[in-house]
């Protein structure tokens, strides 16, 4: 089975406040994703990072993105189809 893939959708622009403005995540936030082995780890990690998005509002583009890496990748995506 694949493990969940990275949030990062190559955008890496940090200039939401030390946020990515196509993720969210800030750059200790990506390293720390990358130390991340146990799949579960990496699932727990993308739902906290939606929670950080909807609370930072203004990615929703984001959801369309890593859903399509997702399916490139054979995993399914942990929201329902945003599209």
């Amino acid at each position: 089975m694949a493990k969940t893939p990275s949030p990062c959708i190559d955008v890496c622009k940090f200039k939401r406040q030390g946020h990515c403005i196509g993720c969210s995540m800030t750059k200790a936030q990506k390293s720390l994703f990358k130390g991340l082995k146990k799949d579960s780890h990496r699932a727990g990690f993308v739902e906290m990072l939606m929670a950080q998005q909807d609370q930072m509002g203004a990615y929703s583009g984001w959801r369309i993105a890593y859903a399509k890496k997702c399916t490139k990748k054979g995993v399914e995506a942990p929201f329902p189809d945003p599209g």
